[in-house]
């Protein structure tokens, strides 16, 4: 699968992002990435760093629970199926849902554990089940990504957890974004999910954007100190979908403020008739830019301004935990 821009629309797009670049003080951040896709057409409507090497922490999760879907359709799998917890799996770090060795997971609360707690050693306990290893199934993973189109994508482990050679891009995830709507809608409606009880605790999804953003009805977030907040998404409105992705914000308020602007304008593109699409799609989309912070992380751009958000405040639920223990 390939996404690209129009012509007409490229010419303008990268117009504006030029004279947004030199109008603003912002220097280009190393974790900053961001792509938004117009699902029906592939179109892309804003592309920055796209293809650039970013660490994809717990949107890797998105990845294996592809590769769930892809098990339970060939029948390999099914949602009453309980699996074993090993050692390896219960040792992982937070965020977990502290599994013990010996116990057990059904595949239909292990899917709702990566989606809202983005547990770890759910994650392993997977990799497990369907590749023995760990190790092996990510080798898996890498094969099924690059058969799916994300050539610039290795993973190395289940979660997301640190690894300098665990890699994608802005692009790839939208594209696996895609195709678990395409190949797999009828699992789909899991990202969506709110919450998840496992035992005695109650654990919200980490993704606030599905209850604040008209239309966000997935997909997953991500967090390590090296990736920065990692957000992957996708909003349907009046029958138009759109995808976005960003990595590298320096919180996770920053993060879900840029990825809603980023959203907000792609639908306003669609809804403005009296102006020629290109036009528009240039317009609503100039401001929300290349944030950029000194440290590398980015800050929101609103209104070609850089938007600095108050240090913590609103972070996602766990956001201390998730600053000791990486990967959610």
């Amino acid at each position: 699968m390939k996404f690209g821009f129009g012509r007409r629309m490229s010419e303008i797009l990268f117009g504006a992002v030029a004279i947004a670049l030199m109008l603003s003080p912002v220097a280009h951040a190393e974790k900053y990435a961001s792509i938004v896709v117009d699902a029906d057409t592939n179109e892309v409507l804003h592309a920055r760093f796209a293809d650039e090497p970013r660490y994809p922490a717990s949107l890797t999760k998105a990845m294996t629970l592809y590769m769930v879907f892809d098990a339970l359709k060939s029948g390999e799998l099914t949602l009453s199926e309980d699996m074993p917890v090993s050692r390896a799996a219960a040792s992982q770090p937070p965020s977990n849902l502290r599994l013990t060795p010996g116990s057990t997971i059904s595949v239909r609360d292990a899917i709702r554990a990566l989606v809202t707690k983005s547990a770890n050693d759910v994650a392993v306990v997977i990799a497990e089940r369907l590749g023995v290893t760990e190790s092996r199934f990510a080798t898996l993973m890498t094969a099924k990504a690059h058969a799916l189109g994300m050539s610039r994508t290795t993973f190395r482990n289940a979660s997301g957890l640190p690894d300098a050679r665990q890699v994608s891009t802005a692009r790839d995830m939208a594209i696996l974004a895609e195709r678990l709507l395409e190949d797999h809608a009828g699992y789909y409606h899991y990202f969506s999910t709110d919450s998840f009880q496992w035992g005695s605790r109650k654990y919200p999804n980490h993704n606030a954007l599905l209850n604040s953003v008209d239309g966000v009805d997935g997909i997953k977030t991500g967090y390590t100190r090296a990736s920065g907040f990692n957000l992957m998404t996708s909003a349907r409105r009046d029958g138009r979908r759109v995808i976005a992705i960003m990595f590298g914000g320096s919180t996770s308020r920053s993060r879900n403020e840029h990825v809603t602007d980023l959203v907000e304008a792609a639908f306003n593109s669609f809804n403005t008739q009296q102006m020629d699409d290109a036009v528009m799609t240039s317009y609503a989309m100039s401001a929300p830019n290349s944030p950029a912070h000194q440290d590398g992380a980015a800050l929101p751009m609103l209104n070609g301004q850089v938007f600095v958000p108050v240090v913590g405040e609103g972070d996602e639920s766990g956001a201390v935990i998730e600053a000791q223990a990486p990967a959610n």
